[in-house]
């Protein structure tokens, strides 16, 4: 029988005027891999921190096992600023000693990339106080890493990773004998990780077991027992589950009566978007033309991000942007963005960008714009516009899209320069949609935004006919919100990645195998200049000729996307119809396989690019 560690006891704790915990008893015991969600504000940081023992509960009672070695990441690290990250990781042990151990190896490897830290100036013996917020944090993670806790307290800790860093630790948890219990939105890694959930609601906690996926169902479940027919139809949950379980099957561990289940849930559940509605909408809404990159290069100062680039944004696209941290996904969206803004005046180092005539781009950048702290919430909307056209027929007002994004009728007289740093992102969001644009670039949307939130944010995307950029480490919400994935790999180039993030994660692995560089080279502009005649000599004919069928091959993929999803959705609608059942399985595996024989003649003619 597993040991208990922790026990929470009748534990209430009052903020002001508000209960954010009232009464709530839980347990931990050996084993547990225990994922906590809920909205920002409703108390999860608070619970973590009390079964931590950091902060006092008003009443009730927190005990641990005698002798409990106890890990706790926090949203502040306790660092010394003088030392170095040798001292607060290493401690006192000696090179040989630390190298020869295969954890320190591994969490060295796993959240800085190398053994030298190659991102760090003075690597291993760099001091920590100029370090930002983001490289202590991964710091902290690693002195807590390396040590023997029994149980793992964690607190956002896939913030300031990238999709590698996030998958590297997924792994990482799964395969410790310690316990855990970790509050983070990032959903993708709660399904990797997670065995038990805690949903953190109104002061009361509701146990759930499974991953993310089981307790979207088991959620879903229990809010159609006792919702109308009418919120049922609405309910955002049974949305997300259709998702999950129509485009990802394979997330969820249930039995299969649960399945069963699901699908019966969802059956009336259209899917999340209709992508060739869609894509007519967005094609009246923008023409042909929407960004044309002819033989683009992009600099940061010296440093050559993107050579050569051709590229087009097509009306209706909606791509995923991603790529190791400095390969120049930000600065190819601000460049295209600057093109946008000029009338194509202001280009890049290289080539040429093309921008639609009727383009309208909104542009959520990774800085929270500014706002006066004494306007209202529904003021800074109203501000930008009162109503907004959301497509097919659908319109909101600002009091409704406020609403929509989690700022009750309450909420959005609250002044600006009272909201935290959650709200402020949803609201730089709003602002954005209010504009009606009909191009979207967005550079780490998911920043600070809870699970329903995102869940809601999602839902508006599902039917905003336009082309769409988004950049996100939120593997999840990067593959809810778009159709292709386009990976910047340090190396100057970028390249569409048929299979999406897990094609990324193994060329990266293979990469790291090779021992190529994790980030791009600091290559001046001379160096990109370097004589054609030292490069891999391809004929311009030929280049144009690889080009052409590149971009044909993608057309089809695009359309065997679609066709695959269809036939996942008639499989399910037919479970119970065995012979219709094998039809559709023998169309689908007919369509996998010619699928995979384009992807790999897209391979060879991307490598030959």
């Amino acid at each position: 029988m597993a040991v208990n560690l922790v026990n929470v006891e009748a534990v209430s704790k009052v903020y002001g005027t508000r209960a954010l915990l009232d009464g709530v008893s839980l347990g931990v015991s050996e084993g547990d891999r225990i994922g906590v969600v809920g909205r920002n504000g409703d108390g999860k940081t608070t619970l973590i921190r009390m079964l931590a023992k950091l902060e006092e509960a008003d009443t009730g009672r927190v005990t641990h096992n005698g002798g409990l070695q106890l890990g706790v990441l926090t949203q502040h690290d306790s660092l010394d600023p003088e030392a170095t990250v040798r001292h607060e990781v290493i401690g006192d042990l000696a090179d040989h000693e630390w190298a020869g151990n295969a954890k320190v190896r591994d969490v060295l490897t796993g959240l800085f990339g190398g053994l030298d830290l190659p991102g760090f100036p003075q690597g291993l013996d760099t001091v920590i106080g100029p370090l930002s917020g983001g490289e202590r944090r991964r710091i902290a993670l690693a002195k807590l890493l390396i040590g023997e806790p029994d149980l793992i307290v964690l607190d956002e800790p896939t913030n300031h990773l990238d999709v590698e860093g996030i998958a590297w630790l997924a792994e990482h948890l799964r395969t410790r004998r310690s316990a855990l219990v970790c509050v983070t939105h990032d959903r993708w890694f709660l399904d990797q990780v997670c065995t038990r959930m805690w949903d953190v609601q109104s002061g009361s906690v509701y146990e759930y077991e499974g991953g993310y996926s089981d307790y979207v169902f088991a959620r879903a479940e229990r809010e159609r027992i006792a919702a109308t027919e009418e919120t049922k139809r609405k309910n955002l949950m049974r949305k997300e589950l259709a998702w999950l379980r129509r485009g990802a099957p394979a997330r969820t561990s249930k039995p299969r009566y649960r399945i069963e289940a699901a699908n019966e849930l969802i059956a009336d559940v259209p899917p999340p978007r209709d992508s060739s509605e869609l894509m007519k909408f967005a094609t009246s809404r923008l023409g042909k033309t929407v960004f044309d990159l002819e033989d683009v290069t992009v600099q940061a100062g010296p440093k050559v991000l993107l050579k050569h680039l051709t590229w087009q944004l097509g009306p209706g696209d909606r791509i995923g942007l991603v790529g190791v941290n400095g390969a120049g996904k930000t600065s190819l969206l601000r460049a295209m963005a600057e093109a946008q803004r000029s009338d194509g005046d202001v280009q890049p180092e290289g080539g040429r960008v093309v921008v639609g005539k009727t383009v309208k781009l909104a542009y959520l950048s990774q800085e929270v714009a500014e706002l006066s702290p004494t306007l209202r919430v529904l003021q800074a909307v109203q501000q930008v516009r009162e109503r907004v056209d959301l497509g097919k027929g659908r319109e909101m007002t600002a009091g409704q899209l406020c609403e929509t994004f989690g700022f009750n009728k309450e909420k959005q007289w609250t002044p600006v320069g009272d909201l935290s740093g959650g709200e402020r992102r949803r609201l730089q969001l709003l602002r954005l949609l209010m504009d009606e644009p009909n191009v979207l670039f967005l550079d780490e949307p998911t920043n600070d935004l809870d699970i329903e939130t995102l869940t809601q944010l999602e839902d508006v995307l599902d039917g905003w006919p336009g082309s769409m950029v988004v950049i996100s480490h939120d593997r999840f919400f990067l593959e809810r919100t778009t159709d292709k994935v386009f990976a910047l790999l340090g190396d100057a180039t970028m390249r569409m990645l048929p299979r999406g993030i897990d094609e990324y994660l193994e060329r990266r692995k293979r990469m790291a195998d090779a021992g190529m560089p994790a980030a791009p080279l600091a290559a001046s502009a001379s160096a990109a200049a370097a004589p054609a005649a030292a490069q891999k000599a391809v004929s311009s004919a030929d280049a144009r000729a690889a080009k052409k069928e590149l971009q044909k091959i993608e057309r089809q993929l695009d359309k065997m996307s679609t066709k695959e999803t269809w036939l996942h959705a008639q499989i399910a609608d037919n479970a119970t119809n065995f012979e219709k059942v094998a039809e559709l399985d023998a169309e689908l595996r007919e369509l996998i396989g010619e699928r995979d024989e384009l992807e790999m003649r897209w391979l060879e003619l991307a490598e030959g690019a």
